[in-house]
């Protein structure tokens, strides 16, 4: 379940493309992803009894999801929105080459520094104008050397960016303004044999996507009829995760998580 209301900060939650790319743009939404990726439990959730089974959603979408016995040794993956990168490290981190992409240039460049220097600089806010000054760092035993990063659109990737034997793809479909335009495309990125790891919080919102692109009923039913075909279902659990707006108000919602592996 999630609680939302439209129009709130909230509703940007972990996705927007080509329909308000600009808000991706800015500082404050950058530090609020490198905290939700690279925070400490202590720094993103200060309170004991706070909901902690939600954090570290990015390395979870990885470790809860993947069927390591079936990851080859020198795999390539693909982690579409991917943000600031966190996912992405770990991927690499089974031994694989990793390619991610987001929308949001500033995340690219963020990710990019992350992978070169291993760490960033970045404020968190504590409430009003109060901030504490951070560092999001890589964990040590990740392979940064393994991962690269690259500007693009998820509704119109480009033609040469090749099969994958894991795509990787976090919150991302109810933030396109055309789903549809990723699910198509996804047959052909993932090898037969290989993996699709897919979350969503079933957000549809009609300042991201138009009413009319949304699911017909269940996000899930949606994307069985579309994947079906092509994709076994492998693995289905819901996965919590949160949000840190300040030191006193957090936002908690549960994404559908998948594992869909490509039919030979």
């Amino acid at each position: 379940m999630q609680f939302a209301v439209p129009g709130s900060r909230f509703n940007r939650e972990l996705r927007t493309e080509n329909l308000m790319p600009n808000i991706y743009e800015t500082r404050r939404l950058l530090d609020e992803y490198l905290l939700f990726h690279f925070g400490t439990p202590a720094e993103v959730m200060p309170w004991e009894n706070g909901p902690r089974e939600a954090l570290g959603f990015p390395v979870r979408t990885v470790m809860e999801l993947i069927d390591l016995p079936k990851t080859p040794c020198e795999a390539v993956a693909l982690d579409l929105g991917c943000a600031v990168g966190r996912s992405s490290f770990e991927l690499a981190n089974f031994g694989v080459k990793v390619l991610g992409i987001d929308f949001s240039q500033s995340f690219v460049d963020a990710a990019a520094q992350l992978a070169a220097a291993g760490e960033m600089a970045y404020e968190c806010v504590d409430e009003g104008s109060a901030r504490t000054a951070l560092v999001a760092r890589v964990p040590a035993n990740l392979r940064r050397d393994r991962v690269s990063f690259e500007q693009g659109d998820a509704m119109n990737l480009r033609a040469d960016l090749g099969e994958f034997d894991i795509v990787h793809a976090a919150n991302l479909l109810c933030r396109l303004t055309d789903p549809l335009k990723l699910i198509e495309r996804l047959p052909s990125l993932v090898r037969p044999g290989g993996q699709l790891l897919l979350t969503t919080p079933c957000t549809w919102l009609e300042e991201f996507t138009p009413r009319g692109n949304w699911p017909q009923g269940s996000t899930r039913e949606w994307l069985t009829s579309l994947l079906e075909p092509h994709f076994h279902l492998a693995k289905v659990c819901d996965m919590p995760f949160l949000i840190r707006e300040h030191a006193r108000k957090f936002q908690w919602s549960v994404a559908l998580g998948m594992r869909w592996v490509r039919r030979m």
